[in-house]
């Protein structure tokens, strides 16, 4: 009796064990929800911190929450090794986002979506943070659909994804 083996599974375990054989630094995007708790806040920023520390390159976004966490962790790591990418300009985020995103290095804003509400933005903001990534780590809740649909996109592309749910 022979059993199928199901490819995608394979190329999923072959990904995942090429990433654990990787000892050099990885670009790793990290998304997430911008409605955290502050204890998650904290975790999230220990671990940027951490993978900075390792010599990982961190790719986000600029939103409360999440982004912010991460962006914290990293900037007190190493500055060098981070990336936001905005969804929109600068002048569009959050007042409390703003003093945080200028202290970055390399800050990306996307000025031609200024046009589109922010759900649009985001989402194409996302996709051209998962092409810049060789792995994501996303925080989401159950209905979270733009970071859903952004994992869903990642591991299309064939990016590792570790998504964490908040709920």
């Amino acid at each position: 009796m022979s059993q199928s083996l199901d490819i995608t599974t394979i190329d999923t375990l072959t990904q995942e064990l090429a990433a654990i054989q990787q000892t050099g630094s990885r670009r790793i995007a990290l998304l997430g929800s911008r409605h955290v708790p502050i204890m998650h806040q904290q975790l999230i920023e220990m671990m940027s911190y951490a993978l900075a520390l390792a010599g990982n390159r961190i790719v986000t976004s600029g939103a409360t929450g999440t982004n912010s966490a991460a962006i914290k962790g990293v900037m007190r790591a190493d500055p060098n090794l981070l990336t936001v990418i905005l969804p929109q300009t600068l002048e569009r985020q959050p007042k409390e986002s703003q003093e945080q995103l200028k202290q970055v290095i390399h800050l990306v804003e996307n000025s031609e979506n200024n046009h589109l509400s922010l759900g649009e933005a985001s989402a194409l903001c996302n996709r051209e943070i998962i092409t810049r990534c060789q792995q994501l780590i996303c925080f989401a809740f159950h209905d979270s659909h733009t970071l859903l649909q952004s994992c869903a996109e990642a591991e299309e592309q064939r990016k590792l994804v570790t998504l964490f749910y908040f709920d």
